[in-house]
């Protein structure tokens, strides 16, 4: 088994060493002293002493492993847990200021948590299962609230809804995400297997072919190209009556059209019907 040798010359597997040695070793480490937590974290805090710092996050591995074992129900392994944990726990340390009067432990909890939460979303299911702060809310509690085994009456949605202040229907999402699980959309399915096909059997792709985009996309640059021509030959005062009804951002009106060229809306309505029929003609020819 390769191990590294740390503080206290206790030698500490490695991630290719035992899980079970890892945490047998890290339980041996001494447990430091309230005087001793806060004389180290001031070295840390004002000076950055790395020595001290790996005598904090060696004290407190243990804390760890605690901790990921309390998520162990999510299917993932121990050791990514653990691993996970000792990041926040690191975290953790290097912002912890002993002048608040709290211990490390305290602290440091809820950094390695949230690494342990992210880690969990992540890689739980091929889909992330919570995107939002109430859906992660649920996630991570929605298996304790739960009374039985099955799912929840309209009651028991409604307890839990109240208890962790999110919306019913958010309950009601987060059961349906937890209860069901990730389908290959692929899979190779047996013909004499009475398992549900595979999505790609029966899932309809209503996007057009490559070959089908390519001549739109060529279309719609054609019919572009020939729009710009037939305003191009257009008189200047139709090319702009056209731009600026139609094609301007802040488009102007008939009768602001007829103020400015001191002529009757009437009049511009006209110039305008003769200016889309010499562009019309460009574009069917």
């Amino acid at each position: 088994m390769t191990t590294a040798v740390l503080t206290n010359n206790l030698p500490i597997p490695s991630a290719l060493g035992s899980l079970d040695a890892y945490i047998s070793a890290v339980n041996q480490v001494p447990m430091l002293t309230p005087e001793e937590e806060i004389a180290l974290g001031w070295k840390v805090l004002e000076d950055n002493d790395l020595p001290s710092a790996k005598r904090l996050i060696m004290s407190h591995l243990r804390f760890v492993v605690h901790v990921a074992r309390g998520y162990q129900g999510y299917g993932l392994g121990m050791g990514d847990l653990i691993q996970e944990g000792n990041i926040g726990l690191m975290k953790a340390v290097k912002r912890f200021d002993p002048s608040m009067g709290v211990r490390l432990v305290s602290f440091a909890v809820h950094w390695i948590k949230a690494e342990m939460h992210e880690f969990i979303l992540k890689n739980w299911r091929i889909v992330k299962v919570a995107t939002t702060k109430a859906q992660r809310k649920l996630f991570f509690n929605l298996r304790k609230k739960k009374k039985r085994l099955g799912w929840m009456n309209h009651e028991e949605v409604l307890t839990v809804a109240r208890e962790l202040k999110v919306d019913p229907a958010d309950v009601r999402e987060m059961e349906s995400r937890l209860n069901g699980r990730d389908v290959a959309f692929d899979a190779p399915t047996d013909s004499d297997d009475d398992e549900r096909p595979a999505p790609v059997a029966f899932l309809i792709d209503d996007h057009i072919s490559p070959l089908d985009a390519l001549e739109s996309d060529d279309d719609d640059h054609n019919q572009l190209a020939a729009l710009r021509a037939g305003l191009d030959q257009l008189d200047p005062r139709s090319r702009a009556i056209v731009q600026r009804r139609w094609i301007a951002e802040s488009k102007s009106t008939l009768q602001e059209l007829a103020d400015e060229y001191g002529v009757s809306a009437e009049r511009i309505r006209q110039l305008e019907a003769n200016a889309f029929k010499k562009i019309r003609a460009l574009l069917v020819a």
